[in-house]
């Protein structure tokens, strides 16, 4: 998680208005706001292969890729994040402008300063979300993947992803090779 804004708490409506003027972005989590920092190449690399692949891959589906650039409103917990990489299916997110509620896949690339969070607590929030069917974490400086998928009892079971294994997005019938999720990453 980033830097506390100055300004100590906002509800989400004036959180949405001040965000709107800023030139960075930051994240909301129950009145909080925390600055979204920079990342590294690797990290910027990755997430791009990813959204580039998913984005070909689903074109011509009902289901939409976005990009880090992308807000998504988590109500249950009252918090607004941006997410590597998300993709929906759900006809409201389409008719949506300036956030997501329903998405189908969610991937955070890691960073040392986010790991832990995005691991846990996100992960946590994250899993409020109905539709949500996998959740992925992706360790770019390891070339680790592990996806967190929702079985049709509830919980969410662990699958990890040994290097070169391709990966495979059940929830919106996708496969994506390492060696593309990698591509550019390392010299």
């Amino acid at each position: 998680m980033g830097q506390a804004a100055e300004k100590l708490h906002f509800s989400r409506e004036e959180y949405m208005e001040w965000e709107a003027l800023q030139q960075g972005k930051h994240e909301y989590v129950a009145g909080e706001v925390f600055v979204m920092v920079g990342v590294r190449q690797v990290h910027s690399i990755v997430a791009g292969n990813i959204f580039a692949d998913l984005h070909h891959k689903l074109k011509g589906k009902p289901c939409r890729t976005h990009a880090a650039a992308m807000k998504l409103m988590v109500n249950a917990v009252d918090a607004v994040f941006y997410p590597d990489v998300m993709v929906t299916c759900d006809e409201r997110d389409h008719k949506a402008d300036l956030f997501l509620e329903h998405p189908t896949l969610i991937i955070e690339v890691l960073s040392d300063s986010t790991a832990s969070y995005d691991m846990g607590l996100k992960f946590e929030f994250y899993r409020c979300i109905d539709e949500l069917k996998e959740y992925v974490l992706v360790d770019p400086e390891r070339q680790k993947i592990w996806l967190y998928r929702k079985n049709k009892a509830g919980e969410w079971v662990l699958h990890e992803y040994p290097n070169r294994v391709d990966v495979l997005f059940e929830s919106v019938g996708c496969r994506l090779t390492q060696e593309d999720i990698f591509e550019g990453a390392y010299l």
